[in-house]
């Protein structure tokens, strides 16, 4: 084989090897190629998506729940930051090598846990979850917040530094209040969301807009926040006022348990509505709970007995058939009635009276409380006539107060029309069912001159900077009837509590009080007749009668002791009645105002009685100069003159000033030492001497 013929054979060999080289770089460029439009142009988005996941954090910014106030700015529901612990179990473990992790989990579950007070497997398991956030604690005490931060931010011998801890504010509910307007307000369930009563009913208000933020992680993983939040205040929910008045609430509230004590009933409720705007300056219910509490209370304390519960209204509705009555012509102010001598029978039932008598005037039918007349009235109205009459005041329907629970009472049976007993009972209040709610709103159309107002509860709504959302005016649903027809009813209704009229125990002394009581029989569930021993005792009014400033609904569910309405809910309307006109600062008949300047220069009798009565006992008065010799220094304090205060209030103002109190006897305070007006070191004790005020 000769020289050409060896290279040519190498020639073809080696091209052959050139063209397989090339043609493998070809396809592999080609791959390329494809795989790079695939990542870039096809899968791009998703890819770059990623990216920006794996780089930038996402952080939920839960915000401050709207406040509730009374009408008149005194907080009644509000949010305070309380520290939760949590956990970043990545952070914890970084940088540990593998066969290490159980060890450190262990170790720092067993810190963890002695500082929080929880189970170290617990703990340990949520660390091995490896999870960017979980809840180790929440609303913890200041004491853990402290051992929480001191693991976090040291190491100590044998123990190294607990990392991924973080110690955060948490917003919790707190009622200053307490149990005040319990069933009213509800209450927030840990997660932040409104549970029952006011704080559900306008949740969507106050807790505001979960606020999504974007941040970049540095190489360690904290989240850092390029922008922050603009203005917290924004994202806040909106703060709410209600119409109702904390003092009135409060007495409502008072009377109703004491009354339901001492005539050992199972609950009850108090209305206090401005009869001229449907304001509702009052909602007490009994039973009723903490809202601070609210795993202590029972679902029957938590009940808006004002609203929800559903009972026959009794004699009080007699007032509103007479008013409708007047309204259609079926009788007259001035006409007498023939009250069948205590007895009528009626299809196959007999109406009692029980005060029989021949003939009544129409006030007097009020006055006695006559079932029989009142039936007459109902009858010769007609069933539809009646039905008109009562929807027109309100019953049967729900006013739509942003409470749960609301109903809306029983009017028709069935949705038929009345029969001719039907009638008759529905007149004088059986057969019909109402919400304590309806007939505050019932009684107080006959206080403004018969016209039915809405309900106003919530006054305002605010945001966190000011900006007011919505505010409720005044509103007329319908006139139930004329102002003439509300004006006799008025007048009628005066006979009840004057005279031998049933509600004489609701009057108050120089004003005169419009009212109408009511002892209604209950149902029993057992036998679906009327129990002769349960009863719901009521009574509906307002005061002053000519110029009505309040109308008070109060309803007391099944006293045992007695069960009249005059002498269980009259004494009732009476205090709540008086203490509102004292607040408003209305005068009783027959009384002058006195001079402020003259008050102010006559002597307190009650001080000068506790004067005599301390010389009596040998004692020195108490001193009353608090001036002293000496200048207050950085660090010092001047005592000051607590003479007379309570034990609460002058432990308070001695903390305040930073001195030590210690508290002797009880009372109100009437020795200090050192005397007012010497000049003390912060920290040192102060004595505070106590005794009764007789």
């Amino acid at each position: 084989m000769n020289s050409a013929q060896l290279s040519g054979r190498g020639g073809r060999w080696v091209r052959m090897r050139m063209g397989l080289l090339c043609g493998f770089l070809a396809v592999g460029l080609g791959v390329l190629v494809a795989t790079s439009y695939q990542l870039m142009a096809s899968d791009g988005k998703a890819w770059r998506e990623l990216a920006e996941q794996q780089r930038q954090r996402r952080l939920h910014v839960v915000p401050k729940r709207g406040t509730i106030y009374d009408r008149n700015g005194s907080a009644l529901a509000i949010t305070v930051e309380v520290p939760s612990v949590s956990l970043d179990a990545v952070e914890l473990l970084r940088g540990v090598p593998g066969r290490d992790v159980p060890g450190v989990a262990r170790e720092a579950a067993n810190a963890i846990a002695e500082a929080l007070g929880l189970d170290p497997a617990v703990v340990e398991r949520r660390i091995l979850e490896k999870r960017r956030f979980a809840w180790l604690k929440r609303r913890i005490s200041e004491g853990e917040a402290v051992a929480i931060r001191a693991l976090s931010s040291t190491e100590s011998a044998g123990r190294r530094r607990v990392r991924g801890l973080l110690v955060e504010g948490e917003g919790q509910r707190f009622y200053p209040r307490r149990a005040l307007g319990g069933p009213l307000l509800g209450f927030v369930a840990p997660d932040g969301e409104g549970k029952d009563g006011l704080e559900l009913g306008l949740d969507d208000n106050l807790k505001g807009h979960v606020e999504l933020l974007r941040g970049l992680r540095d190489r360690s993983g904290r989240l850092l926040l390029a922008d922050g939040i603009q203005d917290e205040r924004a994202l806040a929910g909106h703060d709410v006022q209600l119409t109702i008045d904390q003092g009135i609430q409060f007495v409502a509230e008072r009377e109703l348990e004491a009354a339901v004590r001492i005539f050992e009933a199972s609950g009850g409720s108090v209305i206090v509505v401005d009869p001229f705007t449907g304001e509702l300056l009052a909602l007490a219910n009994w039973p009723g709970y903490n809202p601070n509490d609210y795993r202590t209370s029972a679902v029957e304390q938590r009940r808006n007995r004002s609203v929800s519960d559903t009972y026959e209204p009794g004699s009080s509705v007699k007032i509103f058939t007479l008013a409708v009555g007047l309204a259609h012509g079926a009788i007259a102010p001035t006409q007498r009635l023939y009250c069948e001598k205590g007895m009528m029978q009626v299809d196959n039932v007999t109406i009692r009276d029980t005060h029989p008598s021949e003939w009544l005037s129409v006030a007097d039918v009020l006055a006695i409380s006559s079932n029989i007349c009142a039936a007459k009235v109902g009858l010769s109205l007609g069933g539809a006539k009646l039905y008109e009459g009562f929807r027109r005041f309100g019953f049967g329907e729900a006013s739509g107060m942003p409470v749960p629970g609301e109903a809306s009472g029983t009017l028709r049976p069935r949705g038929r029309p009345w029969v001719q007993v039907e009638t008759a009972s529905a007149a004088f209040g059986q057969g019909i069912g109402v919400t304590n709610l309806q007939m505050a709103m019932g009684v107080a159309a006959l206080a403004n001159g018969g016209e039915l107002m809405e309900p106003i509860l919530v006054r305002r709504v605010a945001t966190a900077t000011g900006e007011v959302v919505r505010e409720a005016v005044p509103r007329v649903r319908r006139r139930a009837v004329s102002a003439r027809v509300a004006r006799t009813v008025a007048e009628l209704m005066v006979a009840v509590t004057e005279g031998e009229g049933t509600g004489t125990e609701a009057a108050i002394e120089g004003y005169r009080v419009a009212g109408k009581t009511a002892t209604a029989q209950k149902t029993d569930p057992r036998t679906g007749r009327y129990s002769l021993d349960d009863y719901i005792a009521s009574f509906v009014g307002f005061v002053p009668a000519e110029k009505p400033v309040v109308a008070i609904a109060v309803m007391v569910d099944s006293p045992r002791v007695d069960h009249a309405g005059g002498n269980v809910a009259a004494p009732i309307f009476r205090r709540v009645g008086a203490m509102a006109l004292t607040y408003y600062g209305l005068l009783p008949q027959g009384t002058k105002p006195t001079p402020v300047a003259d008050l102010a220069q006559a002597p307190d009798p009650a001080q000068a009685t506790y004067e005599v009565l301390r010389r009596s006992e040998g004692k020195k008065p108490p001193v009353q100069e608090v001036a002293g010799a000496g200048a207050v220094r950085e660090g010092q304090v001047r005592v000051p003159d607590m003479t007379g205060w309570p034990a609460r209030e002058a432990v308070r103002r001695a903390v305040e000033l930073g001195v030590t109190p210690e508290v002797q006897g009880t009372g109100l305070l009437s020795r200090q030492v050192p005397t007012p007006g010497t000049v003390v070191s912060k920290g040192e004790k102060l004595t505070l001497v106590f005794e009764p005020a007789t």
